[in-house]
This record gives structure tokens, sequence and C-alpha cells, in this order.
């Protein structure tokens, strides 16, 4: 038999093993100009940041983590944000590793500018969708937002915080204070689903509901994201636990967010309801969506359906749900403040139990504290802005388009002058301009039937041996929870 080596022909293991060091080869000189073209890029990118910043003077930035590993202890990021806003007027950068950067706006004269020009922001739904498309939807949503409309809203938020008092009564007989925001989100939750969706979830009472604990979870976890400057690529994100945690938390979310609108949809294949919903003088937000056609007849899509949705279901309630939260803890803290808004109500209500539409006006002196508490504590900490184009400022100094702004409301400096002499941009919980909160009338009416009905209840007091750690996620929360003694009224 003739060998392989007499007819002069190489083993097939020989040319595999070529092939095989060839391929390698290749995938190694692949893999290499991927990573000089995004080292390339890293640096354009930096040098663009240094360059747009280079008239912001800050605080100065370690050459790898930025500010970051200066406010990695969550209860001192407000701080040193605040601290910083007082050594560099105006404006100044706040860097999240070597690469990823924000102008932090501390001024009213900075923030009128920006929100004159809106531009881009983060997340779909109505928040953050841009041009045409967000013009078209916010026309489209405002209707849902009448006077008219919000008017029978404030007896099923009655209903809703009576449920969390009721439950309040019962743990206060253990002689402990009592964690509000958890209780606070549920009865937020309870009341936008009621009144923005017609849906009785009885969430409150039923302990197996996981879209708070979802909700929670994607606030931590975008904070946590922008915090650690590794997971600013997606790739490494998503391969992390936390990008799978993140993942599932937005499952979660969808899922509730879906069975909603399921759930209305069915209902309106009956002929009964959907006569009963059409001759409603006002619809609700879900109506609106769901009857909502373009210039073509084309309703919504399910993508746009599901983003308006989880928009408001998150937004309107986590928000509020912060709002009202630190607005007791507030009035715990001044108890003289709390007295005269009690003395207030219980004038405004006469022998009355409840609070009615009406009611809501009257209540001049809560109002003014509802406001001082959101200026305070106010439920968004900060918002960002992608600038759609380049921007000047009223001292000259300017920003190219495509960079991120960030406003933080919480540190805008304040002038202790009346409301009538306040800068316009001085207080912004509910932002401003064309991008303003839609629901900021839905949040104030519900501020004040909360504060109403429980201040009629109770007596606030705050607990000294755990007051709360202020941490800016996408709303304010506190790190250890808002603890508060509740001492029933006589």
């Amino acid at each position: 038999m003739t060998s392989v080596l007499e007819t002069g022909l190489k083993p097939a293991w020989s040319w595999l093993g070529v092939d095989i060091y060839r391929i390698f080869h290749l995938a190694a000189v692949f893999g290499l100009t991927c990573v000089v073209l995004k080292v390339i890029q890293l640096y354009h990118r930096r040098q663009e940041l240094i360059k747009a910043f280079s008239r912001f003077p800050g605080h100065p930035t370690h050459w790898l983590y930025g500010h970051v590993h200066e406010l990695l202890q969550e209860g001192e990021v407000l701080n040193k944000v605040e601290q910083w806003s007082q050594k560099y007027p105006y404006a100044f950068p706040l860097w999240f590793g070597s690469f990823s950067a924000f102008l932090n706006i501390t001024h009213p004269d900075y923030a009128k500018v920006l929100f004159a020009r809106g531009g881009k922001a983060w997340w779909k739904g109505l928040l953050v969708l841009h041009g045409p498309k967000w013009y078209q939807h916010r026309k489209l949503l405002t209707p849902g937002f009448h006077y008219d409309v919000l008017k029978p809203y404030v007896l099923l938020i009655a209903d809703s915080t009576k449920v969390m008092l009721d439950k309040w009564e019962q743990l206060i007989a253990q002689e402990k204070s009592v964690e509000l925001f958890e209780h606070v989100s549920l009865m937020t939750l309870d009341s936008i689903m009621k009144c923005a969706f017609s849906y009785q979830s009885n969430c409150q009472t039923d302990r197996s509901n996981s879209y708070i604990q979802a909700v929670f979870d994607l606030s931590y976890l975008v904070h946590h994201r922008l915090r650690i400057f590794p997971y600013h690529s997606d790739l490494i994100y998503w391969l992390s636990p936390h990008g799978f945690q993140f993942k599932k938390a937005c499952q979660l979310a969808h899922h509730h967010t879906d069975k909603v609108i399921q759930e209305r949809k069915e209902s309106l294949k009956d002929e009964q309801e959907r006569e009963k919903v059409q001759k409603k003088r006002h619809l609700d937000f879900l109506d609106i969506l769901l009857h909502a056609k373009d210039e073509n007849g084309a309703g919504l899509s399910d993508e746009d359906l599901r983003a308006e949705v989880d928009t408001f279901m998150f937004e309107g309630h986590d928000t509020t749900a912060s709002g009202i939260s630190w607005l007791l803890y507030c009035m715990a803290l001044h108890p003289e403040h709390q007295q005269r808004c009690r003395e207030e109500i219980k004038e405004i209500l006469g022998d009355r139990t409840t609070i009615q539409w009406d009611d809501l006006g009257k209540m001049t002196y809560s109002t003014m504290c509802i406001k001082e508490s959101l200026r305070l504590y106010p439920p968004v900490p900060g918002v960002s802005r992608q600038l759609s184009k380049s921007i000047t400022f009223h001292d000259g100094r300017t920003l190219p388009e495509g960079l991120f702004e960030t406003e933080m409301i919480i540190v805008c400096l304040f002038s202790p002058e009346n409301v009538s002499d306040r800068h316009s941009h001085a207080f912004l919980p509910f932002a401003a301009g064309s991008r303003n909160c839609i629901g900021q009338q839905f949040a104030m009416n519900e501020l004040k039937v909360a504060l109403a009905l429980t201040l009629l209840r109770f007596e606030l007091s705050p607990d000294l041996a755990n007051p709360p750690i202020k941490i800016p996620q996408v709303v304010l929360r506190s790190k250890n929870g808002i603890h508060l003694h509740l001492k029933k009224v006589l």
C-alpha cells in the first residue's frame, strides 16, 4: 500500500491544523481591531466632553472613576452635589467614569434655557418621546387631565387612602413606628389603577402583588448602572447579574401592564360595555389610548400603547408616593404646621369625614405646606435632556448638540423672597416648559386628599432613632425607609 509520505500528499490533520491556525489568527486580528477602534472612540468621546465642559469648572476628578468614588455612599450623593453647587454656581460637570459625564445645572437662569429647548430624554413613553410623535401623543392625552375628568377621581383617591389608614390603625397597636413608603406606594398604585384605568387591583390588601417590588428594583438598578462605569457598556451590563435582574423586573412590570390592557380590551368586546364607555362625557386615560386614531384611522401600535401605560402607571404612582411620604415626614418634623393644617381641614369639612372636589381649592395653608415639602424633597430630584441643538446660556457659555444635561431640581438655589418675586424656574417639582408634567394637577389633588385624611385621623411624629437617608434614584427615596410614629387623633 502506498503511504501518504510516498505520494507527497499532506495528511488531513495537517490541512486542518493550518486552517485552524488561520482562523484563530484572523479572529485575534479582528478582536484586536475592535478593541483599538473602541479605545479610539472612547478617547474621542472623552476629548469631546472635556472640550464641551472646558468653560465649566467643577470638582476634581479621578482619572478612571470620575466622581463615582466620592458618590458611592448613597446617603452622601445629594450632600456632595449640594456642596459642589455652592462652590461652582450655575452649572458644573459630574463625571461617571472617564467617558460619561453630565452638566449639572443648579441655577434658575440656566434651567429656564434648558426647559425652553426641550430635547430628548431617555425613557420610551410620553415622558421621553420627542418631536412630532411626542407632540401627537401629548395633544391626544391632554383631555384626559381636564378638571371635569379629575373631579370624580377625588372620591376614588379618598377610598384608597382610607384603606391605607385602616391598615395603619392596626399597625399602631404594636407601638412601633410605621414605615410609610411601601404603604403609600401601594395606595397610589391603587389610586392610579382606579382613576386612569378603571381597574380594581386590590393591591393594598393582596400581599402577592409584585409590581411595587419590580418598580423599586427598576428605580434602584437604573441609578446603580449609572454609578458603576463598566455597566455603561450595554454588552457588559446585559451579561451581568444586574442586567439579568433588570430584564426580569421589566418583564414583571410589562406583565402587569399587559394584564390591565388585555382585560380592558376584552371588556370592550362586550357591546353593552362598549356603549357604556362611548356614552361617557369624559373618557379615562386608558379609554383615550384604546380609542385613539391617527389621521389615517389607525390606532396606537401595541408598542406605543404599552409605552404610554407603562409611563403613567410607573410615574403616576411612584412619584406621587414619594411626594406624599416626604410630605408626611415634613408634617411630623413641624408639629405646629401640622396642627394648623389639621385645623384648616376640620374647618373646611365641618362634620363630614371625607373630602370632596370643592374642598381642595380651600386648602390654602395646606397647599403652601405641600409646595414647601415639594421644594425641600422633590419627588423627581433631577431631570435629564440630550440636546437636539447647541445651546447658549445668558453668560455666553455654550454646549454642543448631543450632550446630556441634568437639571438637579433639589439643589436649585432659592431666594427667600415671596412667591411673586421668585424666579419662574426656581421651583420646578413638575418640571417646566412644553414638557412639564401632564399629570401635575392629578398629583396635587392626591397630595391634598392624602394629607387631609391622614391628619384627620393621626398625629404624626418622627422616629428619631431611625431618620431617613435621602437617595436620588428615579424618584427621591430613603435608603432605610421613612418611619413615623402615629397616634390616633382624639
